[in-house]
């Protein structure tokens, strides 16, 4: 975590159900109440993605709560939010979502600097084999780690 970043949500399952090839910072176009709500920490990213619609990268599916202390204009919770790209990433990362079994992830909602930004993850589906080898490795280094510990205690 860099100096002046807060976090506010993280998508932790994304890592473990994709292999992110490929990540990019970008900002969010909000309302005031999002903001608002946001900086309380109310933002969930599970079931968020991103897709390319007219030119646009627009996040789906990623809820904010309505602010507490919004009145009727609050906004609603998982609109569509347009996110702030370069048309020429736009189409460098359209181009790859093309690609067969690829899908862009938001990995990170955060505050930098006073702005509000998300870490977006070009990522590939992962299979139940690769899912089970990674647990494996990570349950084998932890061993190794454990043995190693021992040893240097004697």
């Amino acid at each position: 975590m860099a100096k002046g970043e807060k976090i506010v949500a993280t998508n932790r399952k994304a890592r473990h159900e994709y292999h992110i090839d490929d990540h990019l910072e970008v900002g969010l176009v909000l309302t005031g109440t999002e903001v608002k709500s946001l900086r309380g920490g109310q933002a969930n990213l599970k079931e968020a993605y991103c897709t390319v619609d007219g030119g646009n990268m627009i996040l789906r599916k990623c809820h904010i709560a309505p602010y507490d202390h919004g009145n009727v204009n609050n906004h609603d919770p998982v609109r569509p939010r347009r996110l702030l790209m370069h048309k020429r990433e736009i189409a460098k990362w359209s181009k790859s979502l093309q690609q067969k079994g690829y899908t862009i992830i938001p990995l990170k909602l955060y505050f930098k600097n006073g702005y509000a930004k998300l870490l977006i993850g070009l990522g590939k589906g992962k299979k139940l084999y690769d899912k089970r080898q990674v647990i494996a490795e990570r349950d084998t280094a932890m061993r190794l780690k454990k043995v190693n510990r021992q040893r240097s205690r004697e």
